[in-house]
């Protein structure tokens, strides 16, 4: 059930009544998880009608506000109901009204790591205010809308009214841009805009139709009803790249030198020496033999003399 229920005060000029919105068909829920979807994934959201409309009663004691969003949908999840009512207390003798019936009122929201996405699809609908039961205040063949929004492209928003649309029961043909005004004699008034679209960096938004509305049915004690129905809108916004721990870069291989070859090594007695004792020895020998050498001719000389 979509909806949303207020309390009428028991006493005289109270401003608000109990507006309860009751699902006369199937209902599919699919998807597990919270309504929002986690910032990694983005976000999505789809909605077959919302309203906000004021509903002022005959004897002018009350108004009523009916503020209701049917098969709204926050990713991810998805919606779909064939009829719908509403109740507001002081009006039609409190029994139920019928709000929007359809044979198709599907709303969807879907997230991802790479996209997130909501749709809606509204085929053969008619909508109704109170005070006016057997005519319709919009009828529409089909009604569809989508806002995508893809990781690493721009987000992307379409939607699309297709086939006959009347109004308060006059065909309209419906312009692409500016409003469409539609006045209906002792009945009242209702201003269209198509295709309602906004994009950014990040997210996108669709609106298939915009109405405002102003009429004075003065049946089912209500004299006037005003507002705005907004006919399926979608949004979503982009899924954020998750962040990669970052890796530590490789740290630079120290500079290394060619270093000469060791000298091999001899064994050496323990007392020390290095690889020159060999020469200083061998030298000492000769210089010992030669000294002794000239002692000895010294002596010869001596001895002759």
């Amino acid at each position: 059930m979509n909806g949303n229920t207020f309390r009428l005060p028991a006493r005289r000029c109270a401003t608000a009544a109990a507006a309860t919105v009751l699902a006369a068909g199937p209902v599919t829920l699919a998807g597990a998880g919270s309504a929002h979807a986690t910032a990694d994934h983005g976000r999505a959201s789809a909605s077959v009608l919302r309203t906000g409309l004021d509903v002022s009663l005959l004897n002018k004691t009350v108004n009523v506000p009916l503020a209701v969003s049917l098969n709204e949908v926050q990713a991810p999840r998805s919606a779909e109901q064939t009829a719908l009512t509403a109740r507001l207390d002081g009006v039609n003798g409190g029994k139920p009204f019928s709000v929007l019936r359809a044979d198709v009122a599907k709303s969807a929201a879907t997230t991802s790591a790479t996209k997130a996405e909501g749709t809606v699809t509204l085929a053969h609908a008619r909508i109704h205010v109170p005070g006016l039961p057997l005519l319709s205040l919009i009828e529409v063949d089909q009604v569809t809308s989508r806002a995508t929004c893809e990781a690493g492209k721009p987000p992307a928003a379409t939607s699309n009214v297709l086939g006959a649309v009347t109004v308060l029961g006059k065909k309209v043909t419906l312009t692409p841009s500016g409003t469409t005004a539609v006045q209906v004699p002792g009945v009242g008034e209702v201003r269209l805009d198509l295709s309602h679209r906004e994009t950014t960096s990040r997210t996108a938004a669709a609106t298939a139709l915009q109405l405002k509305v102003s009429v004075n049915p003065l049946k089912l004690n209500v004299a006037e009803v005003e507002g705005t129905l907004t006919l399926a809108r979608t949004t979503c916004e982009s899924p954020t790249p998750a962040e990669r721990p970052s890796t530590p870069s490789t740290p630079p291989a120290p500079d290394t030198k060619p270093q000469a070859a060791p000298v091999a090594k001899q064994d050496l007695a323990e007392t020390g020496g290095s690889s020159l004792t060999p020469y200083l020895a061998g030298g000492s020998a000769v210089l010992l033999a030669a000294g002794g050498g000239a002692v000895a001719f010294a002596r010869r000389r001596r001895g002759r003399g």
